[in-house]
């Protein structure tokens, strides 16, 4: 920091500061990552320099306002930051999820969280790709892949979130319509979204067997948004209630199967999942990387903080375990690019890089001082935006219960092939009885 003190005023240069050293981190690694290509590489660099030059220098204003303007969208379309895995036939980029990991590790490690570009490319996206019909795909997916249009995916209700056999939005079915009635919450990009993945029930008290997905225009008649919600972190991401008050929609608005919603979401989640956890341990790495330069100028007692002992361990330890959850999160990517990823295993890194990022950026926090309470700073915005990785795409809770189901179900073992899919077998067998 040189002595100089984060204002309002100066900020934006001071993150941009931190942004413009992100490949310091990767050079002390004494395992690199073999995920990526030289094309890679370059695609990346040219996302870095869209961070820094497009949403860096305005992040602030945007937390004040509590959205990010569709202006964004629509430039990030223009350079192909949106739907990179979307097939070129739909308007996307076609160039696989490695792409994806790219734009969403650097939008996290630059700690500009109010763009939430993941949730439109590679959570709401894949619906349409996975589930869509050729129409449905051929009116969306281009508009979404050029900004034009915005995603937001509409699970979580105020009656609870992580259990979605329980949603009690309801769709009745009236000649060649459905009828929607009920409300969502917590639902980021809901202020803008031009489309709207509404899971709800079309067999009330079917719980998962009767739930079904409905793509929902966001100028339906009956269709309205609450006020933007006031969350202790990430200010700038558009986040609201939607309600919905017997919305009409055709029957062609269904998304797959009527009644297939359940599977749909399940299947689904495994990649949510694995985003936020790549997505965690870019910030826990960028959280040590601002940390170690600040230490290393911060003088108490006549030295630096770095030389004590006391910081020089914290460090090494958050270094060694945030290197360790790298490890096992580009291992799950290798897994996902070949449909190898089990829900299991989904769980089980999210679990680990949640606990991980919000235990990093708590201790970084600390060896900052004071400042580090302060929100001009990329350490204090870190804090406040990590405790929500907790709680969604399914909370911490639900992640060991997934987990704790593999390790003692009642019916079945579950081993690994060779290939390293995961496969059901009798407990006896798998026990070698």
């Amino acid at each position: 920091m040189g002595g100089q003190v984060a204002t309002s005023s100066n900020y934006p240069y001071y993150y941009q500061h931190y942004a413009r050293s992100q490949d310091w981190l990767a050079a002390t690694l004494v395992i690199p990552r073999q995920l990526f290509s030289i094309d890679h590489d370059l695609f990346r660099s040219s996302v870095r320099r869209f961070i820094q030059e497009e949403i860096l220098p305005y992040h602030a204003d945007w937390e004040r306002d509590g959205v990010v303007p569709r202006e964004l969208w629509q430039l990030a379309g223009s350079k192909g930051l949106l739907c990179c895995d979307v097939p070129t036939e739909y308007g996307g980029l076609g160039a696989g999820f490695l792409y994806s990991v790219i734009v969403a590790e650097e939008m996290a490690a630059s700690g500009a969280s109010g763009p939430y570009f993941h949730l439109h490319s590679d959570i709401v996206a894949p619906y349409l790709v996975h589930y869509g019909t050729d129409e449905q795909k051929a009116t969306w997916l281009p508009k979404m892949a050029r900004g034009e249009a915005i995603g937001a995916l509409a699970m979580s209700e105020p009656s609870g979130g992580s259990d979605v056999q329980g949603i009690q939005t309801v769709a009745r079915r009236v000649g060649d319509e459905y009828v929607l009635h009920g409300q969502k919450v917590f639902i980021s990009n809901g202020q803008l979204a031009d489309l709207v993945i509404v899971a709800a029930q079309t067999n009330p008290g079917s719980r998962a067997k009767g739930l079904t997905l409905f793509l929902v225009e966001g100028d339906r008649p009956g269709f309205s948004r609450g006020r933007p919600l006031d969350k202790i972190g990430l200010k700038a991401q558009d986040n609201c209630e939607l309600f919905f008050d017997d919305v009409h929609i055709p029957a062609t608005n269904v998304l797959g199967e009527v009644g297939g919603g359940f599977r749909q979401l399940m299947q689904e989640l495994k990649q949510e999942r694995l985003l936020q956890a790549l997505r965690s341990v870019a910030v826990a790495e960028a959280a040590i990387r601002w940390t170690v330069d600040y230490v290393t100028q911060r003088q108490v007692f006549g030295k630096s903080l770095a030389t004590y002992q006391n910081t020089q361990f914290q460090m090494a330890e958050n270094l060694a375990a945030t290197l360790a959850q790298r490890v096992l999160v580009d291992r799950c990517i290798e897994l996902h690019l070949v449909n190898q990823l089990a829900d299991v295993d989904a769980a089980i890194v999210k679990l680990n890089a949640v606990e991980l990022h919000c235990k990093v950026v708590d201790e970084c926090l600390q060896l900052f001082g004071g400042w580090g309470y302060m929100w001009e700073y990329p350490i204090a915005r870190a804090y406040a935006d990590a405790r929500q990785t907790k709680l969604s795409g399914g909370s911490v809770e639900v992640m060991k219960v997934i987990i704790s189901r593999w390790l003692f179900g009642p019916d079945v073992a579950k081993i690994r092939t060779r290939t390293g899919a995961v496969q059901p077998v009798a407990r006896a067998e798998a026990e070698g009885a």
